[in-house]
C-alpha cells in the first residue's frame, strides 16, 4: 500500500473510531433506562427503534457533515445524504435493537466505509461491554481495556468441526431459506442463536467458525466485512456473491469451510 493510501486509511479508521465513541456516549445513558420504543412495522412484524438509535445516528452524521461533507452517508434510521466523492459511510447506530430494548448487551454500533462501493473500513463498538472491533485492509483487531489484539480466524475447514451461529436464519420456519439453514446446522458441530453483529466479530476472533443470516440490510454487514476479511475470513452472499449489499449472508473462517457452506446454502 502506498504511503498516501496508508495515511488515508489511518485517517478514516481514526474517524470511524471517533464516530463509534460519540455514538456510544449518546447511547449508554439510554440503555436499560426504560426509553420509549416504537415499532417501525407495527402491522407486519416487530422491528423496534428507540430514541437512542436516532440520536446516535444524528451525532454521527453531524460529525461527518462537518468533516467530510463531500462523502455520502447511508444509515438505517435517517434519510441518505448523497455526496460527490468515492466514499460512502454506512451506519447502523444500534445493531441489535431488540437486544438493546431487552437489556441484553449484544447490541453494537456499526460504522462502515465504502470506497467505490467496496468495503474499506469497519468498526463494531459495544460500549457497555467495552469492546471495539476494527477492520481495515490487511488487519483486524480487538481493542478492550487499553489492550489491542490482532485477530485471526480459526483454521477450521470441515463442517463437522465447525461452530455455527445465526441470529435470523430465515423469514419463517417453513421457508426454503430456513430449510437450507437447517441442512447446514445438521452438518455442523454445534450452533448458537441471537447475537447479531457480535457473532461476526467473534468469527474474526477465532471463537466461531461459521455465521449465517438471512435478509440482512447493507447497514448490517458493510462494517463487518473488513473485520472478517482483515482476520483472514471469507464473507459473501449464500450464492457466493458480494455481501456489501446485504441479503442472505454467510461468513466463514476459511475458504474451504466457506465453499462447503455455500454448496449447501445455495442448493
Amino acid at each position: 500500500m502506498s504511503e498516501p493510501a496508508s495515511a488515508k486509511i489511518a485517517e478514516f479508521t481514526a474517524c470511524a473510531i471517533e464516530l463509534a465513541d460519540a455514538a456510544g456516549e449518546t447511547i449508554l445513558p439510554l440503555f436499560r433506562s426504560g426509553t420509549a420504543v416504537e415499532n417501525k412495522r407495527a402491522k407486519s412484524a416487530y422491528d423496534p427503534v428507540t430514541e437512542a438509535d436516532r440520536a446516535a445516528e444524528r451525532v454521527i452524521r453531524d460529525i461527518l457533515m462537518e468533516r467530510y461533507p463531500e462523502h455520502s452517508v447511508w444509515g438505517e434510521e435517517l434519510p441518505p445524504h448523497t455526496g460527490d466523492s468515492p466514499y460512502t459511510w454506512v451506519l447502523d447506530p444500534i445493531d441489535g435493537t431488540k437486544a438493546f430494548v431487552m437489556g441484553i448487551p449484544v447490541w453494537s454500533t456499526l460504522i462502515g466505509l465504502l470506497e467505490d462501493g467496496a468495503p474499506l473500513i469497519g468498526v463494531m463498538n459495544q460500549p457497555f461491554v467495552g469492546e471495539r472491533f476494527v477492520g481495515a485492509p490487511g488487519c483486524s483487531a480487538l481493542e478492550s481495556a487499553g489492550d489491542r489484539r490482532i485477530l485471526h480466524t480459526s483454521a477450521t475447514t470441515e463442517l463437522s468441526e465447525a461452530l455455527l451461529a445465526t441470529t435470523f436464519p430465515g423469514p419463517t420456519r417453513s421457508s426454503d431459506t430456513y430449510r437450507r439453514y437447517l441442512a447446514l446446522e445438521d452438518r455442523s458441530k454445534g450452533s448458537r442463536y441471537g447475537a447479531d453483529a457480535y457473532f461476526y466479530c467473534l468469527l474474526a476472533a477465532g471463537s466461531i467458525d461459521l455465521v449465517v443470516d438471512a435478509n440482512m440490510g447493507d447497514y448490517d454487514i458493510v462494517a463487518l466485512i473488513p473485520i472478517i476479511e482483515g482476520a483472514g475470513g471469507v464473507v459473501t452472499t449464500w450464492d457466493g456473491g458480494p455481501a456489501a449489499g446485504g441479503g442472505n449472508v454467510v461468513a466463514a473462517a476459511t475458504r474451504e469451510l466457506h465453499e462447503a457452506a455455500v454448496e449447501i446454502l445455495d442448493g
